[in-house]
């Protein structure tokens, strides 16, 4: 059964004229997916302005030591519970929008209550509390645009997917430095309520749109999908494909914890230099983006992810082994290629593996990413006393081929099914 029209309907060029249009002129026709697309660009930019500095702010505001500093960071355990709650509370209400904007609140909220802490446990409970529930307001809108697609079926709706998570990512290139001159030509205050303001500003572009409560994909389900939480069991293969995710993201702290170390303290390379290999993977990756979703019509998508996180581990290899510009220039570019194809389809993958709970799927999915920055800086942490550098690279390696081969067994599994 199809979902609702909209209360707001989207614009009707969504229908049949346009069933097999572009993925972004779908995107800019849809006053759903154009919102989505702007909001989350605006709530990556403020957060990734704020990622960066936040230790600095703890230091230098809150006199925090350095390890005290470090440990903020783990908060963002709390992510995933918060997460899944929002995730429920959605798929049993089918209510997407208005949990958003709820999230979207609250982590204007918790950002301003950092900005203007002035003790130092301040920061770490607002974090853990209030802004574990703020992270949830991006799951949402993939849900949300997940039920549209669902309404408006055609061949370019992964397209759609992609193009909204191309501008997550854009948030991701920009939010740093904008973060970091905001910072320098005002103070890490300044900056903090500039990462608020963001965050409330991701509602603007959706404006009142409002859509009616979605409902089951299929009559049978009714029961699970609207009424009450997946079993455990449901979610076991949504569970295992987020866990292998976290082996090939657990790279990423590990990465940016350690190379601009190596690159600088061993290897003495110029900061220009460094900074264009650090800035090249972001570039690869949207440049790619939209090629996975191409290339994973004609491999499947779980076939490609075998091969997006092979790339992790001979990036990490790179790094590990070569000790000279051009091969750790190789290694960012493969890098670019593993997020190129994970951050396109991690999402759609996840949500199809619990189609009878997309907004559980999709914030069970990305509130990963604290798990996996848990993980990571804990094993870069070890690695590096225990190893060195850049031999602790090998541990990030061991840990995406540990997810080849678990993806790769659900990949057969998959097609066995079929």
């Amino acid at each position: 059964m199809a979902l609702p029209e909209q209360v707001e309907p989207t614009d009707p060029a969504l229908d049949e004229p346009l069933a097999h249009a572009s993925a972004l002129r779908l995107t800019l026709a849809s006053p759903l997916y154009r919102g989505a697309t702007l909001a989350v660009f605006l709530s990556a930019l403020g957060f990734s302005a704020a990622a960066p500095q936040i230790a600095s702010f703890l230091v230098n505001e809150l006199h925090a030591s350095l390890t005290a500093a470090g440990l903020f960071y783990l908060t963002s355990l709390t992510a995933p519970v918060a997460g899944f709650l929002v995730g429920r509370r959605s798929d049993r209400t089918g209510r997407r929008l208005g949990l958003f904007r709820v999230c979207a609140t609250a982590g204007f909220v918790g950002w301003v209550g950092i900005a203007y802490s002035t003790e130092l446990w301040m920061p770490y409970v607002i974090s853990a509390v209030i802004g574990a529930f703020g992270g949830a307001a991006t799951s949402q809108l993939f849900a949300a645009v997940h039920d549209e697609l669902k309404a408006h079926p055609g061949p370019n709706n992964d397209g759609v997917v992609a193009v909204v998570r191309m501008a997550l990512t854009g948030g991701w290139v920009v939010g740093p430095v904008a973060g970091s001159f905001l910072a320098a030509q005002t103070s890490l205050r300044t900056m903090l309520l500039a990462t608020a303001v963001c965050t409330l500003a991701q509602i603007v572009p959706l404006g009142a749109l409002r859509m009616a409560p979605a409902v089951p994909a299929e009559p049978g389900d009714a029961a699970q999908a609207g009424h009450r939480s997946p079993s455990l069991r449901a979610m076991v293969p949504l569970l295992a494909f987020t866990g292998l995710y976290v082996l090939v993201y657990a790279g990423e702290p590990i990465k940016y914890a350690y190379l601009p170390i190596y690159m600088n303290g061993q290897l003495h390379l110029p900061a220009g230099l460094s900074g264009a290999i650090i800035g090249i993977q972001p570039l690869v990756e949207i440049v790619l983006m939209p090629v996975a979703v191409i290339v994973a019509r004609r491999t499947g998508m779980m076939q490609l992810m075998v091969l997006g996180a092979g790339f992790g581990v001979a990036a990490n290899i790179c790094f590990a082994v070569t000790g000279n510009p051009v091969g750790l220039f190789a290694g960012q570019i493969l890098m670019g290629g593993v997020w190129g194809v994970f951050a396109t389809l991690g999402i759609i993958v996840a949500q199809r593996l619990l189609p009878t709970a997309v907004a559980t799927a999709s914030a069970i999915f990305m509130s990963s990413t604290a798990l996996a920055s848990a993980l990571g800086g804990a094993a870069g942490g070890v690695g590096a006393a225990a190893v060195g550098l850049p031999r602790v690279f090998f541990i990030p390696a061991a840990l995406a081929l540990a997810a080849v081969a678990g993806l790769a067994a659900i990949a057969r599994s998959t097609a066995r099914e079929r």
